[in-house]
């Protein structure tokens, strides 16, 4: 399991948090990180249903060049 662990703002997690209702995407562990599945983040991302949303993705939040899409998961702390 690879796993891409990542720091962020308070305020970034506020807004991951309201971007992405998804509890199989994204769960907020005891210790307050979110993790993220990858996989499901992109069939997520690339629904047609969150797209209609108008919520920011997670690229749009931190910017793009911060995420290996390799990893299986992403942890914001």
């Amino acid at each position: 399991m690879s796993i891409q662990d990542i720091a962020i703002t308070n305020n970034q997690k506020k807004k991951l948090l309201n971007s992405i209702k998804d509890k199989h995407v994204l769960v907020q562990e005891d210790d307050g990180n979110l993790v993220v599945n990858v996989a499901a983040y992109v069939a997520l991302k690339n629904s047609v249903s969150f797209k209609k949303t108008g919520f920011a993705t997670i690229e749009e939040i931190l910017g793009a060049d911060i995420l290996d899409f390799d990893a299986e998961y992403f942890v914001f702390n």
